[in-house]
């Protein structure tokens, strides 16, 4: 078959199950891919070949002794830098990681390889995983499949500029601040970020950390069920299990969304800067939501403490668990990552009663907002694709950045919330570039939200476009680039 780059995980899994398609060659067929495309784009930062061969004869000779090894047969995967796989250097995009081979899997790597996934390498991150742009002192800079000078974001942005040049059908992200959802509007594929415990992410220093998230990410919603089939479930190492399992994901799709009522907002009832472009996409997916029956009003959520407690409760998580190499040294680690450290030791207790306060205060507001509506509708990002040569926006829309994280406020709010977000695919702008747009449900509502987006992938097919790439695989720039390099932006 020489089209293995384009078929989904699904129709991947479905050919090696039925005994028509090989692990070792849908793996050969990976390997190639990433041979032939990835030069531009730096995605894949880290290649496990023979590694990988090998795993995937064994997952072989299993299947012809016993069958599928699981949901996720013989499928070959890479895996995001910030996640650790045993015996494959897992470098978290430091310096002072740079040559570390962890001697254990990640929870979700566990469950990845227990589903059948042939590991093969590992996708770039920014440093720690801060931010949503993808650069790092050890492997440099990834960047966009859609027009190379541009960021494909992040911090899951390696796999996101993966999915979009057909390296891999299918991978893990995570996502505290819009690390899954920023990638995905950018690369015009899905990404959720899932309710709290869905797919286990246990703190090794805080068992209750509950701001950030391991999700999928994929070219099809069909694929973002596959994976949470096969990740989701409970965990002893969590204290409080999530109600919700394997079992949830999948099923018929409504025909069409009448009576699904949809609020939407395009500055989160704060002001929240937006780029005309991200505009444009919102509206365009406004007017798919109404054409399929969705009664759509404006209506938002009341963010007015989310601010705060996104900031300190990330705060307090990079403290808890980079605080003591920033402490011992701190040369060592970007100067975004010593802010946010820095940030955490300074809350005092006072400012932790306020901000769990504040927290309480927000989910009251969510729920009351669910009273009314099924759905919360956002712009996917602020801004579209940037200079990948930059750290981060200077500006919004006019108003000027002062934190790395002011960009990716549009993320940051729904983090907050820890409402179950999808990421989606919402066209193009008119210069090419890919837009994208967020739907929220409530709590532990995940199977439902993807089953509505299955109906809007449906009615749009707006992640079947996919970058241009020439006959000898060459990615072709396809938006306009940039006249002069920039230097990565100092943080203030």
């Amino acid at each position: 078959m020489t089209d293995l780059h384009e078929k989904s995980a699904t129709e991947l899994v479905a050919l090696m199950t039925a005994g028509e398609l090989s692990s070792r060659e849908a793996t050969r067929a990976h390997l190639d891919r990433i041979e032939a495309v990835n030069g531009p784009i730096n995605a894949i930062v880290t290649i496990d070949a023979e590694g990988a061969m090998q795993r995937a004869a064994e997952a072989d000779r299993r299947f012809a002794e016993s069958g599928p090894t699981g949901a996720l047969h013989g499928l070959p995967m890479t895996h995001k830098d910030t996640h650790q796989v045993a015996g494959m250097r897992s470098t978290n995009g430091s310096p002072a990681f740079a040559e570390h081979v962890p001697d254990r899997d990640d929870l979700v790597i566990a469950r990845l390889r227990a589903a059948g996934v042939v590991a093969t390498g590992k996708s770039n991150v920014p440093e720690f995983g801060a931010g949503s742009h993808t650069f790092n002192e050890v492997f440099g800079t990834t960047t966009n499949p859609y027009a190379p000078t541009r960021s494909a974001g992040g911090s899951s942005g390696g796999l996101a500029a993966a999915l979009a040049a057909r390296i891999q059908p299918l991978g893990e992200g995570s996502d505290m601040g819009g690390s899954v959802r920023i990638p995905a509007s950018f690369c015009n594929v899905f990404g959720l970020r899932p309710s709290l415990g869905v797919i286990p992410m246990p703190g090794e220093r805080n068992a209750w950390a509950w701001l950030g998230r391991v999700g999928p990410m994929a070219r099809t919603v069909e694929d973002i069920e596959l994976f949470m089939r096969a990740a989701s479930g409970p965990a002893a190492e969590l204290q409080l299990q999530a109600p919700l399992d394997a079992s949830a994901f999948g099923g018929e799709a409504p025909a069409d969304l009448r009576g699904v009522r949809i609020g939407v907002s395009r500055d989160f009832g704060l002001g929240v800067p937006v780029e005309a472009p991200m505009l444009a996409a919102l509206d365009r997916a406004v007017a798919v939501f109404e054409s399929l029956g969705a009664t759509v009003e404006e209506a938002t959520i009341d963010l007015s403490e989310a601010d705060r407690v996104f900031g300190d409760t990330r705060a307090i998580d990079f403290a808890t668990g980079l605080g003591a190499l920033v402490d011992s040294q701190p040369e060592l680690v970007k100067p975004e990552v010593v802010w946010n450290v820095q940030k955490g030791w300074a809350l005092d207790a006072r400012a932790l009663i306020e901000t769990t306060a504040a927290a309480t205060r927000l989910q009251q507001r969510v729920r009351a907002y669910f009273e009314s509506y099924d759905l919360f509708l956002t712009p996917g990002a602020q801004v579209l694709p940037f200079d990948a040569t930059l750290r981060y926006p200077s500006d919004v829309d006019g108003v000027e950045s002062t934190t790395y994280l002011d960009w990716m406020r549009s993320a940051c709010l729904l983090s907050a919330t820890g409402l179950p977000t999808l990421a989606m695919p919402a066209g193009f702008s008119d210069s090419g570039l890919p837009t994208g747009v967020q739907l929220s449900a409530f709590h532990y509502r995940d199977a439902q939200l993807l089953r509505v987006a299955r109906v809007f992938e449906a009615a749009t097919g707006y992640a079947r476009t996919a970058p241009e790439i020439s006959g000898d695989g060459r990615i072709v720039q396809t938006a306009p680039a940039f006249a002069g390099a920039h230097d990565h932006r100092d943080v203030e």
